[in-house]
């Protein structure tokens, strides 16, 4: 497994800025056919449940030392802890994905994906979370169910370090299939470029049925800039359309356009559940993780921008 080609390789200095960042749903997870609760286990966590007894192999930072100190006996502290989180990458493999920027030739939307989902990989290992993949390649879909630990984590960089951008979404009900087997109350980080509108659609649908969702949207720093001039022979990579065109000539439209293209796309994902904020390829991925993640470790499902 080549991470370094693959873009899965995180550098130093991006885990250090993930350290503060936790991954959290605004969702509980529904037991029982009679309403929600969240399910709750003993371990490491916030809330205080009991003491008890210490017990060889038991962790010093667990013991409770000022207790020690006024019976001479050694007890460590219980917490409860939120059941583990389900998170779910779902990651586009259309060809669009394929582009890059000028100025940074071989870093793809795809790359720049990948390496969002090791991001997103670390988080979920350090707080003891479950997490799964989802990818459509061109043979057959890939889908990993959710799990949890170090072999997990190895095996779906593996996987991400496969993918290749040639594949189309499926059609709506093969993604209802696949919705339908991620647990309600699951987070879904859906890493693509928007382009085809397959994508929004399933994140709007898992929203729906009570999935926390948060879409970011993968750009390249030329469709923010547009610093292309003279003549220009674009195709679009989804449809091979060929179109000639002088970039100083449509420079201002083009960035009005997508502009208002592109807030309408987050406003419409908000509009039905979906958090959305958006990742340009010149950027540290921690800064998209950041604007979901930041404020208290929740989605800010109607305002993330």
């Amino acid at each position: 497994m080549n991470l370094a080609d693959s873009g899965l390789d995180l550098p130093a200095e991006l885990r250090a800025r993930l350290r503060d960042l936790r991954l959290r749903t605004p969702l509980q997870a529904p037991i029982g056919p009679l309403g929600r609760q969240q399910s709750r286990s003993r371990g490491q966590g916030l809330e205080f449940a009991q003491y008890r007894g210490y017990v060889a192999g038991d962790a010093p930072r667990q013991v409770d030392w000022k207790l020690f100190a006024r019976s001479d006996r050694l007890f460590v502290r219980e917490s409860e802890r939120d059941a583990p989180l389900s998170v779910y990458l779902v990651l586009d493999c259309s060809p669009s994905m394929a582009q890059d920027d000028l100025a940074n030739p071989g870093w793809t939307r795809l790359h720049a994906a990948r390496r969002l989902a090791a991001c997103v990989l670390e988080l979920a290992l350090r707080e003891d979370e479950l997490f799964g993949l989802l990818a459509f390649e061109p043979r057959a879909p890939l889908r990993a169910a959710a799990n949890g630990g170090r072999g997990q984590r190895d095996r779906l960089l593996a996987a991400l370090a496969g993918l290749r951008p040639t594949q189309a979404w499926p059609d709506a009900p093969a993604l209802d299939a696949f919705a339908a087997r991620m647990p309600p109350g699951a987070l879904v980080l859906v890493l693509s470029d928007g382009f085809d509108s397959a994508a929004a659609e399933f994140a709007a649908r898992l929203a729906a049925a009570q999935r926390s969702v948060a879409f970011v949207r993968i750009l390249t720093a030329e469709e923010r800039d547009f610093p292309l001039s003279g003549a220009l022979h674009l195709v679009d990579p989804e449809s091979n359309a060929v179109r000639e065109v002088d970039g100083d000539a449509v420079r201002s439209g083009f960035l009005q356009r997508f502009g208002a293209a592109r807030a309408e796309f987050i406003a419409g994902l908000q509009q039905r559940g979906v958090a959305c904020v958006e990742h340009w390829l010149d950027q540290p991925e921690d800064l998209a993780l950041r604007a979901l993640f930041g404020r208290g470790g929740r989605i800010d499902i109607g305002g993330a921008t």
